[in-house]
């Protein structure tokens, strides 16, 4: 039996090995893919160019992608579906309240934003060039992405941690935050990935909790009632009256 099991094993690691080499080469590819893309425009590049770039041929080139077209695909999913699935993940936690959750939405986002800030600038720039198919996939994506983030938010003040809020208004003010940071975060650079996530974290979670901390206390006209009390303290102590 123990035979068997080593005979499967040793058949099993040139497929590991394999795997992780295709997965190596794919990122390789899509890096210089977007590296050209950004350089020469989507029309102006072909698969020889991202070939050359890559060191192999044309005919070994279809052996990881057959299209410009299905390149630029893997790409748009890579960059949108990938954090969508980390944050219905994150979000499906019960033991994370809502002030958790969102500074980890705004984690997962920042750190894809800093990781790969090409990538997000280049499915920008190439929306008008996607076809149709992967348009309305893109576009679905993103709206699901937005409705995760103010979901979070609804949460949080239906619990009283946030301050009562147009949450879509809000959950846009904050992807657009952590999306923005592709445009200036430049990797090696002044500042550290760790410390952007960390800082803008703080302040989407600044910006909608609620003063003092104050969380509602049960549900209900009268725990509503409640934290009204609390904030009108808080402003007289604010304005000293």
């Amino acid at each position: 039996m123990s035979g068997k099991k080593a005979a499967r094993d040793t058949e099993a690691k040139p497929a590991r090995m394999s795997t992780a080499r295709r997965e190596l080469v794919e990122n390789e590819l899509y890096e210089h893919a977007t590296r050209l893309f950004a350089e020469r425009g989507f029309a102006g590049t072909s698969l020889q160019d991202i070939a050359d770039a890559l060191g192999i041929t044309r005919p070994a080139l279809y052996y990881y992608v057959k299209s410009k077209d299905e390149l630029l695909a893997k790409l748009v999913t890579e960059v949108t579906n990938g954090p969508l699935d980390e944050l219905r993940a994150l979000v499906a936690r019960k033991e994370l309240d809502a002030v958790a959750k969102l500074r980890g939405v705004v984690e997962v986002i920042v750190a894809r934003r800093t990781n790969q800030p090409a990538r997000f600038r280049l499915l920008i720039r190439s929306e008008a060039e996607l076809p149709e198919e992967l348009t309305a996939a893109y576009d679905d994506s993103r709206r699901a992405v937005l409705k995760t983030i103010a979901g979070v938010i609804e949460e949080g003040v239906r619990a009283g941690q946030f301050r009562p809020v147009d949450s879509r208004v809000a959950a846009l003010g904050v992807l657009g935050m952590c999306n923005w940071v592709a445009w200036w975060f430049h990797p090696g650079g002044r500042d550290t990935a760790e410390a952007v996530i960390e800082q803008l974290a703080d302040m989407a979670v600044g910006a909608l909790q609620r003063p003092d901390g104050h969380v509602l206390d049960g549900g209900g006209p009268t725990a509503a009632l409640k934290m009204l009390r609390q904030d009108l303290d808080h402003l007289e102590r604010i304005l000293d009256i």
